[in-house]
């Protein structure tokens, strides 16, 4: 099925589950995907879609842009250039431009970055905090989160996304997840922890909802 949204021609996807709601995501694929009962029918689907028109048409230009982004090459919230040469040994940047070998040196640096960088800050704002457990770092990617705290093994978990962000929004992101030892839900004290050590923290989660 297909579907006008706006400018944009939809295909859409219909999973069927035994689902007592009805869910509209859009994928990076660019396809609806919507996740209903077998009992709902085609052209209630329709006129759901329809209903629900600006919602999805936000949520497809924010994909669109989602991967605009992604041609792209950041650095601690700083655009670089990538410029790839057989004869380079080690990676380095000059004028706005990060010089490599190839791919996997690329993917060398990053993961080194990551752990050299994350650990640094991590290390630094834990010096903050009174009566924090002892806990160990880990880092990975992530599509929905940008960070994780596991009370129950004491570790931190960052998003190796974050080496994209400027370095206040990582700040922002280790700070709440330490705040997570005091406090394991999203309560207003724990949000009056969060602000105690970073007080801009609103602007910061907004940040981190754009691109």
């Amino acid at each position: 099925m297909q579907i006008e949204v706006g400018p944009y021609k939809l295909e859409v996807i219909i999973v069927y589950k035994k689902n007592k709601n009805i869910y509209l995501r859009l994928k990076d694929d660019l396809k609806l995907y919507i996740t209903c009962n077998r009992l709902v029918s085609k052209s209630y689907l329709k006129n759901l879609i329809k209903e629900n028109e600006n919602h999805i048409l936000k949520m497809y230009e924010k994909v669109l842009e989602n991967q605009e982004y992604n041609k792209n090459f950041y650095y601690l919230g700083q655009k670089y250039d990538l410029v790839f040469n057989e004869d380079i040994k080690e990676p380095y940047f000059n004028d706005n431009k990060l010089y490599l070998k190839d791919e996997k040196m690329l993917n060398k640096f990053w993961q080194k970055e990551c752990f050299r960088i994350f650990s640094k800050r991590v290390n630094e704002l834990k010096q903050l905090f009174p009566n924090l457990p002892e806990f160990s770092l880990k880092i990975r990617l992530m599509k929905s989160r940008w960070g994780v705290c596991n009370r129950q093994n004491n570790t931190i978990t960052l998003n190796s996304e974050l080496l994209k962000k400027e370095s206040t929004l990582l700040d922002y992101v280790i700070i709440h997840e330490l705040c997570h030892f005091k406090h394991p839900n999203h309560s207003s004290l724990f949000w009056q922890e969060v602000s105690k050590y970073y007080p801009y923290y609103k602007l910061a989660r907004k940040k981190l909802k754009e691109v």
